[in-house]
């Protein structure tokens, strides 16, 4: 159900949060400084490619989010169980982390980062006309790296999408947690659903700190997953952050923090208050309260 639950949250999120994407992605991309900020970089977009442009990606985007989440919850829950004390049925605040960060590196290196790589392809191409355009679309996008680079080009960028994931995982499962319950006194079956509203306050600020701790992370692995075989830049993860530090300053290295933020904390959001719904309805017509087991 953990998992059901979020495949349903991440057709949500997807669907309203695409564009946000797309200008963080031009933006991440953008090192010879051709916009000058969101809005100016989501207007020039629909001036010179139309609205359209802003969902370029979508399919892939979709697709990887559904089954991201999907692993994601499933699998975070299946860790949670395993490092759950037996004997007081309760999991500790590194537990969690712990399963939150696994849970993390299986989505980077299954779903995330494949998918994101022929999504920030096709992202990166500027203009609508089929004809002018080097993927016509996802799969084309796809067998074409294979093509070219091989099947591990699908993989570009592995290292920094592992270590952005995993930290994310780790943060924002241990804050969704601490949110619920600090704010509304809510454990993991207790048998309460949270009010929609609870759901995506707490979604919304757990959020925020993954970000803000991944950002270089972010960077590294747009620019790794955007550049193919014939056009190498940088040669890792590692010269990709001094490449990028030593050429374009400190602070280049969180482009598009900014989109991020506001495309993050939201989704976690409604992802949120899609996935605690369904595992709420799960756990009021088969979970006792009195015999369900609280994880703290």
């Amino acid at each position: 159900m953990k998992a059901v639950s979020g495949s349903l949250g991440g057709i949500v999120e997807a669907g309203c949060l695409q564009p946000i994407d797309v200008i963080k992605t031009r933006l991440q991309l953008d090192h010879q400084k051709h916009y000058k900020g969101i809005w100016n970089c989501g207007t020039t977009i629909v001036q010179k490619e139309g609205v359209r442009a802003l969902w370029k990606g979508l399919t892939p985007f979709a697709t990887h989010l559904t089954l991201k989440y999907t692993l994601r919850m499933g699998s975070n829950a299946v860790l949670q169980t395993a490092l759950t004390d037996p004997e007081t049925g309760k999991i500790s605040a590194a537990g969690r982390m712990v399963a939150g960060f696994g849970a993390g590196v299986l989505e980077a290196l299954v779903i995330v980062t494949p998918f994101e790589v022929v999504k920030i392809r096709l992202q990166q191409q500027k203009g609508l006309g089929r004809e002018l355009l080097k993927y016509k679309g996802p799969v084309h996008c796809a067998t074409t790296i294979i093509r070219e680079e091989g099947v591990l080009g699908l993989w570009a960028g592995a290292a920094p999408t592992v270590m952005r994931n995993g930290t994310n995982q780790a943060v924002m499962f241990t804050a969704k947690n601490m949110f619920d319950n600090l704010l509304w006194h809510k454990h993991e079956g207790d048998g309460v659903t949270l009010q929609p509203y609870q759901s995506m306050i707490s979604g919304f600020l757990a959020g925020f700190a993954g970000p803000v701790c991944t950002g270089p992370f972010d960077v590294v692995k747009t620019r790794l997953m955007a550049q193919s075989a014939s056009e190498i830049r940088y040669k890792g993860m590692v010269h990709a952050l001094g490449r990028i530090y030593t050429e374009e300053g400190l602070f280049a290295l969180w482009k598009g923090l900014v989109p991020r933020l506001m495309r993050i904390p939201p989704g976690q959001a409604i992802m949120w208050t899609v996935a605690d719904q369904v595992t709420g309805l799960y756990e009021r017509k088969f979970i006792k309260p009195s015999k369900a087991t609280a994880i703290a």
